[in-house]
C-alpha cells in the first residue's frame, strides 16, 4: 500500500508510518476529535479477490466489536474501526515505546528473571481473553509493544482471524495456516482449529528467545520451521545459556510440548 501520510481516514489525520507487516500496515495519525495520537492499522486487500472481500469485511466488523470488547491493562484497547477505500481499518492506542521485538534485538540476550517479569503480565492477558472466548493466534515480540515506562501490552487481537479459511486459501494456497511459522504451535499447523493453548506455546516460544537470544528453530524456509516445530525434540536452552535453572528448562519443555494436553 502506499504510504498515506497527509491523508485523513475519516477523523483520523495520518502522520506518519509505523510498520508494514503481511497483512496490514501501521500508521500513527491524529484523532481530530478526541486531540490525541493514536495508531491506525489498515489491513490489506490488494491480495483478495473480490468474491471473498464481502464476506471478509463483514468478519473484520464482527472481529473487531469483539476485540474492542476486551479491556485489560495488558490489552491495547481498540477505540474504532471501519473501511477506507474499501480497506477495513481499526484505530488503537498509540503506544511509543516500541516492542518487544525490537528490545529483544537491542539486548541480545535478556535474563531469565527479567523475561519473566516481562512476561508475566502478557500471560495474564491472555488468561483474560482465553476466559472471554477470544484466541489470538499471533503471539510474537512485534505483537508485544512497550510503554515509554517499560510496560508490556498485548496488540492484535483479532487482527490475524479476520479472514476465514476461504479467505487465507485464496491469499497462500490450499494448505495455508494463519499465524507465523516461528512461532506456531504443532496442533495450529496441523488444523485451524485451536484453543488458547496455541497461544501459550507461542508465549513460550518468546520466552525462549529472550533469554537464548534465538528462536528454538530456526530454518531458510517457513515450512522448514513447520515440520521442526512439529517433529524436533526442543534443544535445551542451557546449550545457549550458562546457569539456567533447571525449573526454567522444564517450564519451557511444558510450555513447548508438541501435544496439547
Amino acid at each position: 500500500m502506499n504510504d498515506l501520510s497527509g491523508h485523513s481516514i475519516g477523523r483520523y489525520h495520518i502522520i506518519e508510518p509505523l510498520g508494514e507487516g503481511g497483512m496490514a500496515n501501521v500508521f500513527k495519525a491524529y484523532d481530530t476529535h478526541l486531540e490525541c495520537e493514536v495508531a491506525v492499522k489498515v489491513i490489506r486487500i490488494e491480495r483478495i479477490s473480490p468474491e471473498i472481500l464481502s464476506h471478509a469485511l463483514k468478519r473484520f466488523e464482527r472481529e473487531a466489536k469483539l476485540v474492542a470488547k476486551l479491556t485489560h491493562p495488558n490489552i491495547v484497547k481498540v477505540t474504532d474501526y471501519g473501511e477506507y477505500e474499501n480497506r477495513p481499518y481499526l484505530v488503537m492506542e498509540y503506544l511509543p515505546g516500541g516492542t518487544l521485538k525490537e528490545f529483544i534485538k537491542q539486548h541480545k540476550q535478556i535474563s531469565w528473571q527479567e523475561a519473566v517479569k516481562l512476561l508475566k503480565p502478557i500471560a495474564e492477558a491472555l488468561q483474560y481473553a482465553h476466559y472471554k472466548g477470544v484466541i489470538h493466534r499471533d503471539i510474537k515480540p512485534s505483537n508485544i509493544l512497550l510503554t515509554q515506562n517499560g510496560f508490556p501490552m498485548l496488540t492484535d487481537f483479532g487482527v490475524a482471524k479476520i479472514i476465514d479459511d476461504e479467505v487465507t486459501q485464496d491469499l497462500t494456497g490450499p494448505s495455508a495456516t494463519l499465524g507465523t511459522p516461528e512461532y506456531m504451535a504443532p496442533e495450529q499447523i496441523a488444523s485451524k482449529t485451536v484453543d488458547g493453548r496455541a497461544d501459550l506455546y507461542a508465549l513460550g516460544v518468546v520466552f525462549y528467545e529472550m533469554i537464548t537470544g534465538r528462536r528454538p528453530y530456526e530454518a531458510d524456509t517457513p515450512m522448514a520451521v513447520i515440520i521442526m516445530h512439529s517433529r524436533d525434540p526442543l534443544p535445551q536452552a542451557s546449550k545457549f545459556v550458562k546457569d539456567i535453572p533447571e525449573r526454567v528448562e522444564r517450564f519451557l519443555e511444558k510450555a513447548l510440548a508438541k501435544a496439547p494436553s
